[in-house]
């Protein structure tokens, strides 16, 4: 039985906030934690989310998008990185902490953007900002 923390990092799809996170966890912190992400909905992986973490060398291909139904662990904290996920957070079992660190979704900032570089410079703000909260441990 190993002493890692198991945190969940949930979003609206599991599409691109919570997948980074889960992604720089697994990164910054795979001795103390267990990191997972999953979504309140499954949207599928977004493609510019492993683009921008392709480029921080952290390769996030093999994560798929999920609910939290899917996942058979016991949460010691749930991290919520929307506002949806944060309203719409199912209730866990035991002594599950649930703390929200709200991120601004890329997708939405992207929606007008002209080209796929334009798109990107949202998608690497997010990024770094998860990256950083990530990397400072503040939310344990």
């Amino acid at each position: 039985m190993d002493n890692k923390l198991n945190v969940l990092f949930l979003c609206t799809g599991n599409s691109c906030r919570s997948q980074m996170a889960e992604g720089f966890a697994r990164a910054y912190h795979a001795e103390t934690i267990n990191a997972y992400s999953a979504g309140i909905e499954k949207h599928g992986m977004n493609q510019l989310a492993i683009i921008v973490m392709a480029e921080n060398d952290i390769d996030i291909t093999s994560h798929s998008s999920k609910t939290v139904a899917e996942l058979d662990v016991v949460f010691d904290l749930v991290i919520t990185v929307c506002g949806h996920a944060d309203e719409s957070c199912p209730v866990f079992p035991g002594q599950t902490k649930v703390v929200h660190i709200g991120f601004d979704d890329p997708p939405k900032l992207a929606k007008d953007a002209a080209s796929e570089a334009e798109a990107l410079v949202h998608y690497r703000r997010v990024r770094d900002e998860i990256s950083a909260v990530i990397k400072a441990q503040d939310w344990i």
